[in-house]
């Protein structure tokens, strides 16, 4: 895959932490999910598109995020997935959140979508 794969993908996933940090993340993410995308989420549930956009309407913002070891995988012509650790955190005690995430996307109407989002918590040290 060409860096600007790697770029691209990067930048939405920048995009939909942004939106999860300012409380717009039930308008992007319903927006860029594919109609049959799903998220499977660290706490063991997978949401479809439409419980995606409702979780997302109410849920609290993050204060901040991180973004580290990104790499993307080609699945294919139009089709791709970005591997990277995440850490985020609400600004309060007991909050943060460290993971490694892998959002696989597929181009349509010459736009990428996310097709399947996943996360898989990475245990605090000495917890």
């Amino acid at each position: 895959m060409a860096a600007t794969t790697l770029d691209e993908l990067l930048e939405l996933e920048h995009q939909g932490w942004r939106s999860l940090c300012d409380g717009t993340g039930s308008d992007f993410y319903g927006s860029i999910m594919t109609e049959d995308g799903v998220m499977v989420l660290a706490h063991g549930q997978v949401f479809d598109r439409p419980t995606v956009i409702a979780s997302l309407q109410d849920a609290p913002p993050w204060s901040g995020y991180e973004i580290s070891g990104e790499r993307v995988v080609g699945l294919g012509e139009d089709s791709a997935a970005l591997v990277y650790r995440a850490r985020a955190d609400r600004g309060g005690p007991g909050t943060e959140f460290t993971a490694l995430m892998s959002s696989a996307y597929v181009r349509r109407g010459g736009a990428w979508r996310l097709a399947v989002y996943q996360q898989t918590p990475v245990p605090t040290p000495g917890a």
